[in-house]
Formats: C-alpha cells, sequence, structure tokens
C-alpha cells in the first residue's frame, strides 16, 4: 500500500507528491552533459581616411602600374604560411618570424611620429584641438584565418589615426604641406612593405623532418626562400604566436600554393 499525503485538505499518494521529469527537463541535462556550443563572434575594421582604406583592398598590377598587396592579400598569403606551420614546414615557421618582426617594426614607427604629434598638440597655449573625426567611417567585417591578419587590421587602424593627426595639425598650421605629405606617405610604405613580407614565401610541401635529414626537396626551398636559421629549424626560435600541429589533407595544402608577384613596389620595400 502507498503511503499517503495531505493536499488542500484530501489525500493523495506519495507517487502523486512526487513531480516527474518532464522532456523539456531531460533535454536541459542533456546539454549541460555535452557542454556549451561553438564560440562564434564578429570582427569589425573601421577607418576614416581614404588612404587607410585603400591599404585594406590594395591594387590590382598594370601595365602602367605595379600592384600593391593590401591587408586582404596579406591575410590571404599568411593563410597558407599559418597552415604550412601547423604542417611542420620550418621554412613557414621563419616566415611567421619575418612577419611578426615586420608588424613591429612598422607599428613602432608609426606609434612613434602618433606620439610626438600628440606632444605637440598638447603643447599649443590656449587651444585644445580635437583629432578630425569622419562623418561616414568605412567599416568591413574581417574573417582572418590566423591572428597575425587581424593584427595587420590593427596596423591600418594605427595609420588611420595617424593620417587624422597628420590632417588635422596641417590644418591649423602645426604641419606644413610637404611635411604632412611626408609623413603619410612613409607610414603607407611602412605598411605596404609589412603586407609584401608573406610574398617571399613558397609552398613546397616539406617538413622540419625532411629538411633535417637533407631531402631532395631541401635544395629548392634554400634556393627560393634562402638558408634556414639553425634556431629555426631545431625549432628553439619561433614566432610569439603559431598555430596548434593538427592533421590537415594534403590535397587541400597543394591547392593552396601560392605564386610570387613579382614588382617594384616589393623589390623597393624589400631593399629598405
Amino acid at each position: 500500500m502507498s503511503s499517503t499525503a495531505l493536499e488542500g485538505g484530501r489525500a493523495m499518494t506519495s507517487e502523486q507528491a512526487i513531480p516527474h521529469e518532464n522532456t523539456d527537463t531531460a533535454a536541459d541535462l542533456k546539454q549541460a552533459a555535452d557542454g556549451p556550443g561553438a564560440l562564434r563572434g564578429q570582427t569589425w575594421l573601421a577607418v576614416q581616411t581614404r588612404q587607410a582604406q585603400q591599404l585594406i583592398q590594395g591594387r590590382n598590377g598594370s601595365a602602367d602600374k605595379p600592384a600593391i598587396i593590401g591587408l586582404v592579400g596579406f591575410a590571404d598569403r599568411l593563410r597558407v604560411i599559418w597552415q604550412a606551420a601547423r604542417d611542420d614546414d620550418p621554412y613557414a615557421d621563419w616566415w611567421l618570424i619575418k612577419v611578426h618582426e615586420a608588424l613591429d617594426q612598422a607599428c613602432e614607427f608609426i606609434g612613434r611620429h602618433q606620439e610626438e604629434l600628440e606632444n605637440r598638440l598638447a603643447q599649443m597655449q590656449a587651444l585644445e584641438v580635437e583629432v578630425a573625426q569622419s562623418l561616414r567611417p568605412y567599416r568591413i567585417r574581417l574573417q582572418f584565418a590566423n591572428p597575425y591578419a587581424y593584427q595587420g587590421a590593427q596596423l591600418i587602424a594605427a595609420y588611420d589615426t595617424l593620417v587624422r593627426t597628420v590632417l588635422t595639425c596641417r590644418h591649423i598650421g602645426l604641419l606644413d604641406n610637404e611635411a604632412a605629405a611626408g609623413i603619410v606617405k612613409l607610414g603607407a610604405r611602412k605598411v605596404r612593405g609589412t603586407f609584401v613580407v608573406p610574398q617571399g614565401y613558397r609552398l613546397l610541401g616539406i617538413d622540419r623532418t625532411s629538411v633535417q635529414q637533407n631531402s631532395d626537396k631541401d635544395p629548392r626551398a634554400c634556393q627560393s626562400m634562402g638558408e634556414l636559421p639553425e634556431a629555426v629549424l631545431s625549432g628553439e626560435q619561433r614566432a610569439p604566436l603559431v598555430p596548434r600541429k593538427l592533421p590537415f589533407p594534403k590535397t587541400v595544402s597543394r591547392s593552396l600554393a601560392l605564386e610570387p608577384l613579382s614588382s617594384p613596389e616589393h623589390k623597393k620595400n624589400h631593399d629598405d
């Protein structure tokens, strides 16, 4: 015989007193056991100057003008290098180091000029100057496969701020036309020089073991990309940001091969 309980002056069984699990509760428990789902987010780059906007897309080469690698091309080539580094290509590791150093140098250059101009603005007497802003900034959604591409976007953002500051300083007479144009031009050149760095990498389908064993593919790599530093080959020297080693179909790797882009802009920036 089942036990009874009182509810509103009437008897009910113990089975009625204990609530039964419904289907919604069961689904919630299953989700809790599975854990949270995949993370999703969005990243946007907003620039306020025409000079910065031009560095996003770059420019195709023509008979009269050399090609200019923009952020989009920079990210596309980095995608190949990032995957090759995941496949343990030591030359890809070397190029990630080069990209990291180029980004650091360009950011330092732009940051130094930005600080100088901000100091000059701060020293003005009786004037409080706000740096000019666009009434309609240009926004583009970023969907990159590696962090260095996003650092390239941050470099453009820093350059965009520098251009706005330069144009403001020219407007109020702190810079003449020649000085302002010189800073803007040099900053753009530093950004373009950074974006062209990945062009020197060649995807040859090699890995660290084959290079260490002096396989027949190693001479091709050395001829096209230079002699690999021993610290990079051993894995002792790496870029601060590197991919996790995950399996990836070789057929896909081969489909991502890139051809070099020869242009006067490339040579000029390389010589600098």
